[in-house]
């Protein structure tokens, strides 16, 4: 075969074995995020306080032990490869960053977290999604004489009896509200939610402090003093931030398996296959038709564990598609000119 034919046909190859490439990346999901936006969970409340200048005590210690990056990632306490051991990777003390580092700063044990006001009954769960997945919501509460002002631990939450649990709610407007029943309690309780997908090992947590027996406005009342009411970032908070958020990186900055979203074969040991994104693609976890986005972020679609794959990435391939076959066609007709002329 002419040298000339030889490369054509290489080149071919090449091209042609681009879209198989890209298919198989585009099936590889993107991560999920997310936090419980009522009960506002603490991360939320303190980025919406604002990293930089928090208003709350609380908050204001979160910063200083764990600086504000914590908050601009309010949506990514999680850990890639859970698959439903949370007790046993997440020690007693640091349930609410969920062992990892960076947010250690929400686990420091104060009675004066910003709180929401509930009673006991019937709630409405919302939870605040970026980027949605198949998977199960678990709620749980602190016992009866919880104290707050002590490090949180497994055994504080009555595991026996969750106050919510929900399968594959229905993401709108941005969050998964879901129902559950809150038992009769007084004073400052904890909620505890646990996300964990089923469409990989992958799992989100997040702490809701609670006041039983507050008003409805101003300071809860509940405990020996008041204590700041709960509020939710806005809509303009998430998006002002979303440039400072590191969440859409491939691991998080971190190497850290457990924490970490890196694709297995970055080396990680993490078995969740996720694809976040690049510092391009930062803050645009989208989502196929009907599913929430981040406020402002561009459209990427991403995979939501039902089989399907990415639009976007299948366009992709069937353009290599169409450019590998023509430039097939090309070569075959430049090959049969220089038969022909010969």
């Amino acid at each position: 075969m002419p040298a000339r034919r030889r490369k054509a046909a290489v080149a071919v190859a090449a091209l042609g074995a681009a879209p198989l490439a890209l298919t198989a990346l585009a099936a590889a999901p993107a991560s999920a995020h997310g936090s419980m936006g009522d009960p506002v969970s603490r991360v939320a409340q303190c980025y919406a306080e604002g990293p930089e200048s928090p208003k709350s005590d609380a908050c204001k210690a979160a910063v200083a032990a764990g600086g504000t990056q914590a908050l601009y990632d309010w949506n990514g306490i999680r850990i890639g490869d859970a698959n439903g051991r949370h007790r046993e990777l997440i020690p007693d003390g640091r349930l609410c960053s969920a062992g990892n580092e960076e947010f250690k700063g929400l686990d420091l044990a104060r009675a004066d977290w910003p709180a929401t006001s509930v009673s006991s009954g019937s709630y409405t769960f919302k939870y605040r999604v970026t980027a949605p997945h198949k998977g199960t919501f678990t709620v749980y509460i602190t016992k009866a004489g919880h104290d707050p002002a002590q490090p949180l631990a497994w055994s504080d939450l009555d595991l026996e009896h969750p106050v919510a649990t929900a399968t594959d709610p229905v993401a709108s407007g941005g969050y998964y509200t879901f129902s559950g029943t809150l038992p009769q309690r007084s004073g400052r309780q904890l909620l505890y939610a646990i996300w964990q997908r089923s469409d990989g090992p992958e799992a989100f947590y997040s702490c809701s402090d609670v006041a039983f027996g507050g008003d409805s406005g101003g300071a809860v009342t509940a405990g020996p003093a008041p204590v700041p009411s709960a509020s939710a970032p806005s809509e303009e908070q998430i998006e002002d931030g979303a440039g400072k958020s590191t969440v859409e990186h491939h691991g998080h900055g971190d190497d850290d398996a457990r924490t970490s979203a890196r694709p297995a074969t970055t080396g990680d040991g993490s078995a969740d296959g996720s694809a976040e994104g690049s510092a391009e693609g930062r803050g645009t976890d989208a989502v196929a038709a009907g599913a929430p986005t981040a406020a402002g972020a561009a459209r990427r679609l991403a995979e939501t564990g039902d089989g399907s794959v990415p639009y976007l990435a299948v366009g992709g391939a069937a353009a290599l598609t169409l450019g590998s076959a023509a430039l097939f066609a090309s070569v075959r007709r430049r090959a049969a000119a220089g038969r022909h002329g010969r």
